[in-house]
Parts: structure tokens; C-alpha cells; sequence
């Protein structure tokens, strides 16, 4: 017979025993969470105290790709700046070990000079941006090296600096701002419509370049604002190319491949573009083989090369066309359009500098008055070339706008042998280096305490525009690839911008958003919604009657 008090003890002994049991059986398996959580709270800790070091954390396998998703989803740019303001202007970017998303960024003078200039041949675009670009750029000029881009930019350089194409890139210009560009402004005001004015300068320039590029005019800037099929094209183009520098390389060639996602629809796009391209050459060949003589010679870039050899004496080949004219409608439709929807952005915040603007084009109007002391009508009123050289405070204003807004925000190199620079950062040979144009913009260390201030006093000195070094001021390059057409861009936006300025107020839509876009140029993301109003004869002759203020 079993004691009740026996069987609470045995009872109680074997509760306690059970307990100890789980105790026992379960302590293994504390044990390891409690190590998997040091472990990955260690990590943690170690990978962000290195940000202070590398400007990121570094994390184990992924690098800092977790920063770069964070950048992407946010502003890569003024990500981008904000690690560099850390790292004194250069910066080590890890990506994840089995990709090759490895580079040094750097926004330090020293070293684009050393970069662009003092060691160019050191540092090409390299195999790994030539990939990547290839399929729209091909073997154009700003996606080649050695004798390739040699040969381009010598034939280029004697055809800009020629009077034919002086002539024909003034008068091209002309025909588009007073035919169309105008007139496309004046039926928004009359429709009482707000418009995209980034789109109009992207027309604008477009038919513009591919006047002086290809010779032929696609009427993108025309009244209704029709869907150019190339010119789509073109846009969606780029920015699918913009895509494989933020994505591992196995990737976007897997997608490729395969022909999905992305790489499809860069795909079907650069289709379109090459039939464009294809069919131009054709016509040009065709037109250029009906008749002879110096005369009758077009100063449009295609029939510059079409007459050029290459180094073995024999014509250039359809496809190196069509790569050197699609390069240069690249640079000749992005940058100034781009720039010209920043700068009209900043100045109608900054309402001070557009007054100013204003004034000086008054003034210099007000020098051309006629015997009986009256200006030209502002409808019919066209800005003389030598006029245009004149508008220094415009140019400085632009200058700022492009400081702080660059067309193309960064740009890419790769080492060809193991190198150092002027800041210490070891290179070594096959690495890739990006150099930040848009955070050289803001960096404290460059421009000073008010390097966010849209100031264009700071390009002025005795009321005289003057440029600051290329190695400070990239928007235009430097060195040996300095932008050959960067005379004529200043021309183009001085022009664009004075004849708008001068009749028109613009006023960005309320509450409208405007963020960069991650392209290949620093296109506004959602365009630049305005609302045009004339400007009244009473305001101008306020302007006209009061001195331009010097600063």
C-alpha cells in the first residue's frame, strides 16, 4: 500500500526531475540562439562601426550593398554626396564579393585632374563601361578609347570649329526657338494650360542635334507635341542602359539572354533607334551620290564622315556611322535641355536672380534702339550672336545651375596600371573608379559654407563672367575629352533661356514634385510642370529704364 505522503514525494521528485530533464535537454538549444545572436549583433556592431572608417557599414558577403539598395530606392546622388562630405571627397565602394560592383568614388580636384589630365591614357572608360554601353552606343566616341576615339575626336574637333557649322548650328537654332519653340509656349497660354517644359527643351534639343548630327529634322518641337517614335526610343534607351550600372553583371547579361525584364525592353528600343539611324545613312548616301561639288556639301557631322577614311583609306562602315551619331545626339540632347529645366526650376525659387537676369537683357536690348529711340516688338525681337556674348550674369546663372545640377551627375573610369593618388588612395590595375560631378557641387571643402546656395555672383568678378577649372567645374569634362561642343551649349541655353525670359513668367505648379531620375543624365524624374503668363510691356520698360546692378 502506497503512502499518500510517499506519492507527493515521489510525485514531487519526479516533477522536479522532469524539470531538470527539459533543463538538460533544452540547454544545447539556448545555448545556440543565444551564439546566433551575439554572433549577428557582433557582426552588426563591427560592420557599422566600419562606416566611420569606409563611410558605409560592410557587411559579410553582401559588402555595402545594402546601403547602395537604400540609395537607389531614396537620392543615389545626395547619397552619394553624403559619404564622400564623411571621407574627406574619396571613398572605397564593396560590393558583394562574387559580383564586380567594386570601385573608388571621388569628388577631390586633385584627383580628377590627376584623373582627366596629368594620367589620362591611365585611366580609359575601360572594358567593363564599354560593355555595358555598347549596345547603344557601340564604338561612338564617348564609349571608346585609344586610336578609336582619337580618330572620331579629330574629325569632330576640325568640323566644330569650321564657319559652315558655326553657321548651321546658329541658324538651326534659330529656326527652332522663333518657329516652334515660341509658338508652342504662346498656345499653352492661350489654352490657359500648365505644360512640361522639360519635355519641350528635350524636343528642342533634339531636333536641334539631329539637324547638326544627322542633317535631318524629326519635328519633335511642333505644335500638339506628336510621339516621335525614335525619340522615345532614345529616352527608354538610356535609361535601361543606366539600369546595368546598379546591377550586377551575370544579371542584366542573363536578362539579355533570355531577352526579359529590362534588357527586352533596351532591347526593342535600341531597335528602333538603329532603324532611325539606318535609314538617315541611307538617304544621305543615296542623296550625296546624285550630285558633286564642294557647294552642295552639307556641314551636317554624318556627311563630314561619310567623306572621311578611316586609317587604312576606306570609308566608315554603316555601323560606326550610325554609333558616331547616336553619341553625339546623346550629348547634344540631354545636357543642355537637362540643364536649361534646372536652371528655370532654380531661378523661379530664386525670383532675385531671374530680376536680375532680366535687367541685363533689357540693358542690352536697350543698345540696339532705333533713329526714333524704340526697341525692337518683343514678339519679333531676335538675339544677335554678339548680344548673346554679352549676357555674362545669364551664363553665370546657367554655370550655377549646372554646379549644382550637372548634366551627367557621375562618371566612370578604370586603372590600367596600379596607381596612386594625390589624396594617397592606392589604385590597382582593373579597378574601376566613378568621379561625382553632382557631389562636387556640394561639397564644403570645393565651394564653401554656402556650396547649396544657388549664387551665380560666385562666377562673377568685376560684373565678368569667369570660369572656374575644369578639375572643379566638370559639367563639361576636362582634359583631353573636354566637351568639344561646350561653346555651343552655352550659345543654346543663352538663347533658349533669354528668348523665353524675356517674354515670358514662369511658375512651377504648386506643390509639384522634382526629384532627379537614376539615368544616364539628370533628367527631372517627373518633368517640370509650368504655368506661362506674358510678360507686360510696363515690366520690361521698368527693366530697360533702370541699370543693370553689378555684382
Amino acid at each position: 500500500m502506497i503512502n499518500p505522503s510517499n506519492q507527493t514525494v515521489i510525485s514531487s521528485s519526479c516533477g522536479s526531475g522532469d524539470v531538470v530533464f527539459r533543463q538538460v535537454f533544452f540547454l544545447p538549444e539556448i545555448q545556440t540562439i543565444e551564439l546566433i545572436v551575439s554572433i549577428i549583433v557582433f557582426i552588426a556592431i563591427n560592420s557599422i562601426r566600419q562606416r566611420k572608417q569606409h563611410g558605409l557599414p560592410i557587411w559579410p558577403i553582401v559588402g555595402m550593398l545594402p546601403s547602395l539598395f537604400l540609395a537607389v530606392r531614396c537620392d543615389m546622388y545626395e547619397w552619394i554626396s553624403g559619404v564622400l562630405s564623411r571621407t574627406n571627397g574619396t571613398f572605397r565602394f564593396k560590393g558583394p564579393w562574387f559580383t564586380t560592383l567594386h570601385c573608388v568614388v571621388t569628388s577631390d580636384p586633385r584627383n580628377l585632374e590627376h584623373l582627366l589630365k596629368s594620367k589620362f591614357t591611365n585611366f580609359p572608360k575601360g572594358k567593363y563601361f564599354r560593355e555595358a554601353m555598347r549596345d547603344l552606343l557601340g564604338d561612338g566616341i564617348f564609349n571608346s578609347d585609344d586610336e578609336v576615339w582619337r580618330r572620331q575626336r579629330k574629325t569632330a574637333s576640325i568640323e566644330f570649329h569650321s564657319s559652315e557649322f558655326r553657321n548651321l548650328t546658329t541658324d538651326s537654332l534659330f529656326q527652332l526657338v522663333h518657329s516652334r519653340l515660341l509658338p508652342v509656349l504662346e498656345d499653352s497660354i492661350k489654352q490657359s494650360i500648365p505644360i512640361d517644359l522639360q519635355d519641350i527643351l528635350l524636343r528642342l534639343t533634339f531636333d536641334n542635334i539631329c539637324m547638326i548630327a544627322f542633317g535631318v529634322d524629326p519635328g519633335c518641337l511642333r505644335p500638339g507635341l506628336p510621339e516621335i517614335p525614335f525619340a522615345q526610343a532614345f529616352e527608354d534607351a538610356t535609361e535601361m542602359t543606366m539600369q546595368r550600372f546598379v546591377t550586377p553583371m551575370t544579371l542584366w547579361k542573363t536578362l539579355r539572354f533570355f531577352n526579359l525584364g529590362s534588357e527586352k525592353k533596351l532591347k526593342n528600343s535600341i531597335r528602333e533607334v538603329d532603324e532611325f539611324a539606318d535609314g538617315v545613312i541611307r538617304a544621305r548616301k543615296k542623296e550625296l551620290s546624285l550630285y558633286s561639288g564642294e557647294n552642295k556639301r552639307r556641314s551636317d557631322l554624318l556627311t563630314v564622315f561619310i567623306g572621311s577614311k578611316d586609317d587604312e583609306g576606306k570609308p566608315f562602315s554603316d555601323k560606326f556611322l550610325r554609333d558616331i551619331c547616336v553619341n553625339f545626339i546623346l550629348a547634344g540632347r540631354d545636357t543642355s535641355s537637362v540643364a536649361l529645366s534646372w536652371f528655370f526650376w532654380l531661378i523661379e525659387k530664386n525670383p532675385e536672380i531671374e530680376e536680375r537676369i532680366l535687367a541685363e537683357i533689357c540693358r542690352i536690348i536697350g543698345e540696339r534702339r532705333d533713329s526714333n529711340n524704340k526697341v525692337e516688338g518683343r514678339e519679333s525681337l531676335v538675339f544677335k550672336p554678339e548680344e548673346v556674348k554679352k549676357m555674362e550674369y545669364l551664363q553665370a546663372a546657367l554655370s550655377e545651375a549646372l554646379r549644382l545640377y550637372p548634366s551627367v551627375p557621375v562618371d566612370h573610369k578604370e586603372v590600367i596600371e596600379d596607381e596612386v593618388f594625390p589624396d594617397g588612395t592606392v589604385l590597382k590595375k582593373g579597378e574601376k573608379v566613378i568621379y561625382a560631378m553632382y557631389a562636387m557641387g556640394r561639397m564644403e571643402s570645393i565651394w564653401g559654407k554656402d556650396c547649396r546656395e544657388f549664387k551665380p555672383e560666385r562666377w562673377l568678378k568685376d560684373g565678368r563672367f569667369m570660369s572656374e577649372s575644369a578639375y572643379k567645374f566638370t559639367a563639361f569634362n576636362g582634359g583631353p575629352r573636354l566637351c568639344l561642343g561646350k561653346d555651343f551649349a552655352y550659345y543654346q541655353m543663352k538663347f533658349a533661356a533669354a528668348s523665353i525670359i524675356y517674354r515670358y513668367r514662369i511658375k512651377v505648379v504648386e506643390n509639384y514634385p522634382v526629384v532627379p531620375k537614376l539615368a544616364l543624365t539628370m533628367y527631372m524624374k517627373y518633368g517640370l510642370k509650368v504655368i506661362l503668363s506674358r510678360r507686360d510691356e510696363t515690366e520690361l520698360e521698368k527693366y530697360s529704364s533702370s541699370p543693370f546692378i553689378n555684382v
